[in-house]
């Protein structure tokens, strides 16, 4: 046996056997006896960044944007067309030629909601065209900054133009079709010498715009751009958006498959979310939930990493009877949930109403008249 290059060369087979038999064979180029972390190099920090519920600004919609799987977890092209359906009511998601969105091409539109929460919370105007620099969106997504990685940007801004969101709305018997972009369109505003691209301008779409300023924002870890699979990454959205800041929150691994818009089989998944489980078992890597399986269920717990936000909300006394009209004035809702959206509301606009229970049955008319039954 003999050592050539840094590596060792065998003889034999039995001279090799003996080597795997004392050593760590597979460990020994480069003397690396740490097994590689889920998580990617932290490449640079940040500030926090933010994700839109894109469906709960849609004037008649009742989805919301994690609800289902916009964006496609395959890493190939994926060209199917999706559509999901409740009740009367359907969201469908067609691709371009070149393929859905993915979970990475979401990496823009994070950075470009981000930009513009970051303005309005700065007392800025803003509007739905933002120019950015290209190094900028790739440093603060924990991107490469190497020419595979302007050549990466260039084809998911493609994809994401490309992709188009379509739902059906019925108002006054009238069913209307309503279609958009996660992005209206791109430019690229300057270009280096070697085609690098170093100015981009976006125009985002007026789904996107309208949730943003109607501060339908979820705060993401900046980990969230360190996982490496687009399943681990779509598992910390759905987390994001259901657990939230609750101790606990279980779903059927069925349900949670479709969630993901997977299209393995049952047993594969499962094997898929049992991997992800036992690395996190040993590094803990998912941000802000870890995750375990319980049976055929999924759980995650919070880590308490999550910053609970600190808001006024109104604190005035309703009479015992509004739960009671309350139900009429909002069939199907949970009276208790609208009476917390209605005290946070009052308290982020300043509103102290004289009388608290007629205020409260008016927004539960409103509220229904928005978004009928859930």
């Amino acid at each position: 046996m003999v050592a050539r290059f840094g590596l060792l060369v065998c003889a034999n087979t039995k001279e090799l056997d003996s080597v795997c038999n004392n050593t760590n064979l597979g460990l020994m180029v480069g003397n690396n006896t740490k097994a590689r972390s889920p998580l990617l190099p932290d490449r640079m920090q940040q500030g926090d960044f933010f994700v839109c519920d894109i469906f709960d600004a849609a004037p008649k919609g009742d989805m919301a944007s994690m609800e289902h799987p916009v964006f496609s977890i395959s890493t190939k092209p994926d060209k199917n067309i999706r559509r999901y359906e409740n009740g009367d009511v359907f969201v469908e998601v067609v691709p371009s030629v070149k393929g859905l969105a993915t979970v990475y091409d979401r990496d823009i539109l994070i950075f470009c909601i981000s930009q513009v929460i970051a303005a309005l919370n700065d007392g800025r105007e803003v509007n739905q065209t933002i120019r950015f620099k290209a190094f900028d969106l790739l440093t603060s997504t924990n991107r490469g900054t190497d020419g595979r990685g302007y050549e990466q940007l260039r084809a998911a801004f493609e994809r994401l133009s490309g992709t188009r969101i379509a739902t059906n709305i019925t108002t006054a018997d009238t069913e209307v079709l309503d279609g958009f972009g996660l992005i209206d369109r791109y430019r690229i505003v300057r270009e280096t010498r070697d085609g690098r691209m170093q100015e981009i301008e976006v125009k985002l779409s007026d789904w996107v715009f309208n949730a943003i300023n109607a501060r339908e924002v979820l705060t993401l870890s900046r980990n969230y751009f360190r996982l490496r699979k687009p399943l681990e990454r779509r598992l910390y959205e759905i987390a994001r958006k259901h657990c939230g800041y609750k101790q606990r929150w279980a779903i059927g691994l069925t349900k949670l498959k479709d969630k993901c818009g997977s299209y393995s089989t049952d047993k594969e998944f499962k094997r898929l979310i049992s991997k992800i489980v036992a690395e996190d078992v040993a590094h803990d890597h998912i941000p802000d939930y870890s995750l375990r399986l319980e049976g055929t269920q999924a759980v995650f717990y919070s880590r308490g990493s999550v910053p609970t936000p600190q808001e006024d909300v109104f604190e005035g006394r309703l009479e015992p009877d509004a739960y009671d009209a309350a139900r009429e004035a909002a069939p199907g809702w949970d009276t208790r949930h609208l009476e917390h959206e209605w005290r946070r509301w009052c308290g982020k606009e300043e509103i102290e109403p004289k009388h608290p229970t007629k205020h409260y049955i008016k927004f539960c008319e409103s509220w229904f008249e928005k978004r009928g039954r859930p």
